[in-house]
């Protein structure tokens, strides 16, 4: 299951893409008089995206042009027609590489690693094992590292294919991974924002001591 928000033009789309994290950007410019302004905004909606991939459709285009464009800030250019299935599988590959590298730099510092295939937290020779969801979990957290992460946001990261999340969902699964970090890493913490959501900290005990 996947949520989309659609803008009608570059603008909204640009202040749209600066409001929430998204897994991908993808920008249309069917009509060819049209991609000048594309070229020119891709850079400020590359920079909104954040860690997010931008891919950008055409009707047609030469490949000089098509060049410009990944130049600008596109990580990926398609032309119609176009494969529904490719577009997806190479979105979910850039989501993937992209998601794994801003993970892995957030939490490089504090010797930390999360392994997104065998659901693991890692420090040194510490290794917590966690269940997919709650790895999704603690995937979503990491990206706003020390900053709190709203409830419903969490939601949607973590439960994409579940319609409906109750509260006591959320709370179960947090409260499941905070005793496994209690457990192995005492120092990474899972802190409550009371009415807002959560939010991952380090203790700076730990991090003078690693």
């Amino acid at each position: 299951m996947h949520s989309l928000q659609r803008a009608e033009d570059l603008p909204d789309g640009i202040l749209l893409a600066a409001q929430e994290v998204f897994d991908a950007v993808v920008a249309t410019a069917l009509d060819p008089q049209s991609h000048g302004a594309l070229i020119a905004g891709l850079s400020a909606l590359a920079s909104a995206a954040g860690p997010a991939a931008v891919v950008t459709i055409l009707r047609q285009s030469a490949p000089a042009e098509r060049v410009r464009i990944l130049h600008a800030g596109a990580a990926a250019c398609f032309c119609l027609p176009l494969s529904f299935i490719e577009l997806h599988e190479r979105l979910h590959a850039l989501h993937r590489s992209s998601e794994a590298r801003l993970v892995q730099s957030q939490i490089a510092q504090h010797r930390l690693k999360l392994d997104l295939v065998s659901h693991a937290l890692i420090a040194g020779e510490e290794r917590v094992a966690v269940t997919r969801r709650e790895c999704l979990v603690l995937e979503c957290l990491i990206r706003h590292l020390n900053s709190p992460v709203p409830r419903d946001q969490l939601i949607r990261y973590a439960w994409p294919d579940t319609e409906y999340v109750g509260p006591s969902i959320v709370n179960l699964a947090v409260t499941r991974l905070r005793q496994k970090l209690e457990l192995r890493l005492p120092w990474v913490h899972i802190e409550t924002m009371k009415r807002y959501g959560y939010q991952l900290t380090m203790s700076t005990e730990r991090q003078s001591a690693a």
